[in-house]
């Protein structure tokens, strides 16, 4: 394993700094064997994880607990080695924030009321208060988690979040926000610039309670063509970028456009992250050709691979691995681990990742 002076054990002012694998390659470095975590590590493929909700309640119930959302972040990390972990919450938390209301429904996922699509967003009263919640589950994780484990927080990308608070559910095409974007432009962009200033406030306030990192969701930013691409995900996820560097300079930022294929180049270069996550369906000797060669990247095995496991795992495993050997790399999958997943498969995942096999 390599390190730096920096960021290896040392003592400074009398205290000791422990050193952290994931930060370490979020800030340049490369790591053998590389870091890992996996996208909703913490959540419904784990026994523990039913075992809570069946006694909490809905989703949403045990997002705004701190008590349960806490240990619902750190049930992972307590099975596998794992060099990360990721806040359990939802993206959905800023509209919330912002005056929609939500709610899951079982079986469908969440709504959002009223839909943007037909109603102003100035008739929408911002609580603020909600995103209190999530700052105290951040600092109880936090004063339980290992030193040397990085702690990532998140929020959704303003064009995601915008999708769902215009069609006021998800949508696999976003045909309402896209629609909006061009018909309304003026009106989108107002949406947009909500999010934006809800989400630096909200990452900040994350930061200030404890987090390490933090990464941008953007789930569906494959939907949109080359031109809005560059409206609604480089020029948002950039402005957030720097408004929240200017409060945080030392707190990386993982940004992660699914869908995003080729331009993903011009994400790296415009927007400012400090490291992309990549999908599954990125070619992973593309990615490190064509992105700059310092600059860190995460991904991208394919979930299903991971369900599948046995010799179609190794081989996905490898050929990320080899992809990425000679650049900062965590590895993680291409988007979240799935409800079906074995235990065992992660398992032998983290042996794969960490040599152990």
């Amino acid at each position: 394993m390599t390190s730096s002076l920096t960021d290896r054990v040392a003592l400074e002012a009398g205290t000791t700094t422990v050193d952290q694998p994931l930060l370490a390659v979020l800030k340049g470095e490369r790591r053998d064997p590389p870091p890992m975590w996996l996208m909703r590590q913490a959540g419904r493929y784990l026994p523990e994880y039913r075992a809570l909700r069946a006694i909490k309640g809905g989703f949403l119930d045990m997002a705004y607990d701190p008590a349960a959302a806490s240990e619902i972040t750190l049930q992972p990390l307590k099975r596998f080695a794992f060099d990360g972990a990721i806040l359990f919450s939802d993206i959905l938390i800023v509209p919330h924030a912002i005056g929609q209301e939500l709610t899951f429904v079982a079986g469908e996922g969440p709504r959002l009321a009223p839909p943007l699509s037909n109603a102003s967003l100035e008739g929408l009263q911002p609580v603020l208060e909600r995103l209190a919640p999530i700052w105290a589950t951040v600092a109880r994780v936090k004063a339980q988690l290992a030193p040397e484990t990085t702690f990532l927080g998140f929020a959704g990308s303003p064009w995601t979040v915008a999708t769902y608070m215009v069609a006021g559910q998800g949508s696999r095409e976003q045909a309402e926000a896209r629609s909006l974007a061009y018909q309304d432009p003026g009106k989108f962009a107002a949406i947009i610039a909500r999010i934006e200033a809800i989400t630096v406030d909200y990452l900040s306030g994350q930061v200030d309670a404890g987090v390490d990192a933090v990464q941008l969701f953007d789930s569906w930013a494959g939907s949109l063509a080359p031109a809005e691409f560059e409206r609604w995900v480089i020029a948002p996820t950039a402005r957030i970028v720097e408004a929240f560097r200017a409060r945080h300079p030392d707190t990386p930022i993982i940004g992660f456009p699914k869908g995003a294929g080729g331009k993903l180049r011009a994400y790296a270069a415009e927007t400012g992250v400090d490291a992309i996550g990549l999908d599954e369906t990125v070619d992973p000797d593309w990615a490190n050709r064509e992105l700059p060669a310092t600059l860190p990247v995460q991904g991208n095995l394919d979930p299903l691979a991971l369900i599948a496991g046995g010799e179609t795992l190794e081989r996905a495993v490898k050929r990320i691995l080899d992809a990425f050997s000679g650049r900062p790399h965590i590895f993680n999958l291409g988007h979240g681990i799935q409800q079906t997943t074995p235990i065992a498969h992660v398992e032998r995942l983290v042996d794969l990742v960490k040599g152990a096999a």
